[in-house]
């Protein structure tokens, strides 16, 4: 093969691969490390700039013949967790010798190609789940466990609608919002035991950014400043838009319906938080499009991080308890990506949405913004604020104490 055709095969080959990983929503710094490692395996020098918005390739040969830059726009990625494993085993094969450039690059586009592994039905349950294993996780009352599922199923038309429409993704966060807190001032008609600022909230959970403001914050500790700070804002700017329309959506809701006297139900046992977290990590598994042959181990994170938080928080309180919940889950996401030659990622993030605080962040925006606490916890701010740092503490002691063999 000529040398002008080996560098064109290899620079595909290096950009698509970043546009796919991004797409799958890797982080700037261990997408980064990625193509890296690729580029010196395929004698490339490069260097890359990785924003949620914006990519930027710099490739140049051995020689410095021929040098090509690559700069495209983007839109923030969804997790994916299945093609990032296949993706991953990809590349494995092509650094073993197992597939050729060309054939790499073939497969790449398979692998971007194939269609959600859960199919439309499961990820309707999945959404209903969700929900209400929140409202479980929270102790709130089976009132609202019930009515959150319920609402979590309607959360699910407006993400189906919103696939096919654009002018539906622009408004999805806040026109979602909005639809539970109307139907759940409606629903407190019948019911006037349901919380109804806790229903809206486990409504919305799967939109709440608390994993995104904690892979921000990440990014920031490892000084890939644009890109946590971009995460970052565009975070706050989700939680914006799902509060606004929550506010909205009671205004309107009391306007219509009138308002009803809370009648406080009777508490959940603390048992429940054991049964929502199976729950919640069973329905992250369809909505991260997961592996089934991957599926266990992730539902084995969610218990460790869990359990592990709940135990040392009784000694050291809740934000550290959450940095041992995620030194654990660290720890046991870097075993995982030895003993199975898997990204660390695949089971590392669906440990981390048990511990991440993104439904405290709500709540005190909650009380910032109405007065109001939905949850009686004294200084929540602070609180959350701990919760995060603990969080990405964790996560990097954890590298430190069992190092990870994968950069993803």
């Amino acid at each position: 093969m000529p040398q002008t055709d080996n560098f064109y095969q290899k620079r595909k080959f290096i950009i698509r691969l970043g546009k796919a990983l991004h797409k799958l929503g890797s982080t700037a710094y261990r997408l980064e490390d990625n193509l890296l490692s690729i580029a010196k395996f395929l004698d490339i020098r490069a260097s890359f700039i990785i924003t949620p918005t914006a990519l930027t390739f710099i490739l140049s040969d051995d020689e410095d013949d021929q040098q090509y830059n690559h700069l495209v726009r983007v839109t923030p990625g969804e997790i994916d967790l299945g093609s990032l494993a296949r993706i991953d085993e990809l590349v494995d094969e092509l650094i073993n010798g197992e597939r050729t450039l060309e054939e790499a690059i073939e497969r790449l586009k398979e692998v971007n190609k194939k269609p959600p592994p859960y199919g439309v039905f499961l990820t309707f349950l999945a959404f209903g789940a969700s929900s209400g294993a929140f409202a479980m996780l929270m102790h709130t009352s089976w009132n609202d466990v019930f009515w959150a599922t319920l609402l979590g199923f309607v959360t699910f038309m407006f993400v189906a609608w919103a696939e096919r429409s654009r002018r539906v993704t622009e408004l999805l966060e806040p026109l979602s919002a909005l639809t539970a807190s109307l139907l759940a001032s409606a629903i407190s008609l019948i019911d006037p035991s349901i919380n109804i600022p806790m229903v809206i909230l486990s409504t919305i959970i799967v939109f709440i950014p608390g994993l995104s403001l904690t892979v921000g914050l990440s990014e920031l500790a490892a000084r890939h400043l644009m890109s946590g700070t971009a995460r970052i804002m565009d975070s706050v700017m989700v939680l914006f838009k799902l509060y606004f329309g929550g506010v909205l959506g009671m205004a309107l809701g009391k306007l219509m319906w009138g308002e009803v006297s809370f009648v406080p139900p009777e508490a959940m046992p603390t048992w429940t938080s054991w049964v929502a977290v199976t729950i919640l990590s069973i329905s992250l598994v369809i909505l991260f499009r997961a592996r089934l042959k991957d599926a266990p181990w992730g539902i084995i994170s969610g218990y460790i991080a869990f359990g592990a938080s709940v135990w040392a928080s009784n000694y050291l309180g809740i934000a550290l308890g959450a940095f041992v919940g995620a030194f654990a889950l660290g720890l046991y996401s870097n075993l995982f990506s030895r003993i199975m030659n898997l990204p660390s990622s695949i089971v590392r993030l669906l440990g981390l949405v048990v511990l991440v605080p993104g439904s405290k962040v709500y709540i005190g925006l909650n009380s910032l913004v109405s007065g109001q606490q939905m949850l009686d916890v004294a200084d929540l701010g602070s609180q959350t604020f701990l919760i995060f740092m603990s969080l990405v503490a964790g996560i990097i002691f954890s590298n430190v104490a069992l190092p990870h063999r994968k950069t993803l």
